[in-house]
């Protein structure tokens, strides 16, 4: 994640004005990721012990909180980051932007108390809550932004497609390892495989989505920008 964050944010002298912003977001992501992440390595040491090939708790909590922290941040981040690089019009950004930003949050933070739940009744009400804020971020995805995202230049609406799509199958992932305490299983194992799922499923969300955001970026700017820093005559998108 950090390498991912120093990507980004010196890629931010290959496009044109108009991209930077969306290039600082993206490495702002990966950045609170490492941060985070970092975090949760310290706790995960001090809360399991690997011994003879066996993964068992030392009786300190894993702290669980971090990841959700990271979550509330960068989740929202994820989906303005591809609003700006979309170039929309000024308002057609703030409104979309805020709207997707503010479902990512509501979604993240109805998820949480289920991951803590010491039940899956519990569970399984709050990922229910939680899914709701889900499905229409997935609405505003294909449905509010086909039109806009149609209007792209055709050198970079394929990718923005492509974004948009391993973001949805990305988020797709994280259900998928919410519900492994549903299995009845328990102990270091277990936990183990769901923070390896989630770990892997942050890398495609947050590095693998902002590498295309990137390409996104270069494309357009090559298209609207004779060099770097010398902008032509573009018509915002919206």
């Amino acid at each position: 994640m950090a390498a991912a964050t120093l990507f980004f944010w010196f890629g931010r002298s290959q496009v044109g004005p108009a991209y930077k912003t969306a290039l600082t977001i993206t490495g702002l992501v990966t950045a609170i990721a490492a941060y985070h992440y970092y975090r949760i390595f310290e706790s995960w040491s001090e809360a399991y012990a690997l011994t003879d090939g066996v993964i068992t708790a030392s009786g300190v909590a894993f702290n669980d909180a971090y990841r959700y922290v990271d979550w509330l941040l960068t989740v929202p981040l994820l989906l303005i980051e591809l609003v700006l690089v979309m170039r929309l019009s000024q308002s057609a950004t703030v409104s979309t932007s805020v709207r997707l930003g503010s479902a990512a949050a509501l979604m993240i933070i109805l998820g949480y108390p289920g991951e803590i739940a010491d039940n899956n009744s519990t569970r399984a009400l709050w990922g229910t809550l939680s899914s709701i804020p889900f499905l229409y971020i997935v609405w505003e995805l294909f449905k509010g932004l086909g039109d806009a995202i149609e209007r792209q230049p055709e050198s970079a609406r394929g990718l923005i497609k492509q974004a948009r799509l391993l973001t949805f199958a990305s988020w797709g992932f994280y259900p998928i390892v919410y519900m492994i305490p549903y299995t009845n299983l328990a102990g270091g194992a277990v936990e183990t495989g769901v923070q390896i799922g989630y770990t892997i499923a942050d890398l495609i969300a947050k590095a693998g989505v902002g590498i295309l955001v990137y390409m996104i970026a270069v494309r357009k700017s090559a298209a609207e920008y004779g060099e770097p820093g010398k902008p032509a005559t573009v018509t915002a998108v919206g």
